[in-house]
């Protein structure tokens, strides 16, 4: 009996530098779809119906840092978690991590990019001693929005809840790049 383990722990093969070189330029795009500003409509079956934004940048080192806010009916935060998605070229896979307000970093997952979908499998809820785990799936990716869907397990992969929630997305404004934060100047007296 073959036993899947979750994509972060699963084992890699020692890689050459050339190998990992080539995996990071052919990765390194594979979330670009999420850069930008978006407006989103969620279902959950835990929350209801609810609406918010997701922004996306581009560091210049190439990690993908992101926001994600539910809004409430009055225009007003009702949860926010921001999220760096990194490459890690040696792993072959993406590796993310969320972190809220006074939670610290949590929420760890991995992902790879699947024919044209985003497969991600996170961790939620670690902190809080609630975890739960969710598969999900970016799909249905177009220039002005995409598709997101989640299964949701709390028993650690036994049971799935499928599609317990899900997000349909509508581009807001183009794609962005963050320049460095510490960029690098000539010393004063040098050409």
């Amino acid at each position: 009996m073959a036993i899947a383990l979750p994509l972060f722990a699963q084992p890699h093969a020692k890689r050459t530098r050339d190998r990992i070189g080539a995996a990071y330029k052919a990765h390194q795009a594979d979330f670009d779809y999420l850069l930008g500003d978006w407006e989103f409509t969620a279902e959950s079956r835990m929350w209801g119906k609810f609406r918010g934004y997701w922004s996306a940048v581009r560091l210049d080192t190439g990690q993908i840092l992101d926001e994600y806010r539910v809004a409430g009916d009055n225009g007003e935060t009702v949860y926010v978690t921001t999220t760096i998605r990194a490459y890690n070229a040696a792993a072959d896979r993406w590796e993310l991590i969320g972190m809220d307000e006074g939670g610290g970093l949590q929420d760890f997952g991995s992902g790879r990019l699947v024919d044209s979908e985003m497969h991600v499998e996170q961790k939620f809820g670690v902190a809080s001693g609630n975890p739960a785990t969710m598969r999900i799936r970016y799909y249905n990716i177009q220039p002005d929005r995409f598709s997101w869907a989640a299964d949701r397990s709390t028993d650690g992969g036994k049971t799935w809840v499928k599609n317990f929630q899900t997000i349909e997305t509508r581009r807001m404004g183009p794609p962005r790049l963050l320049g460095p934060l510490a960029p690098v100047k000539k010393p004063e007296g040098k050409p």
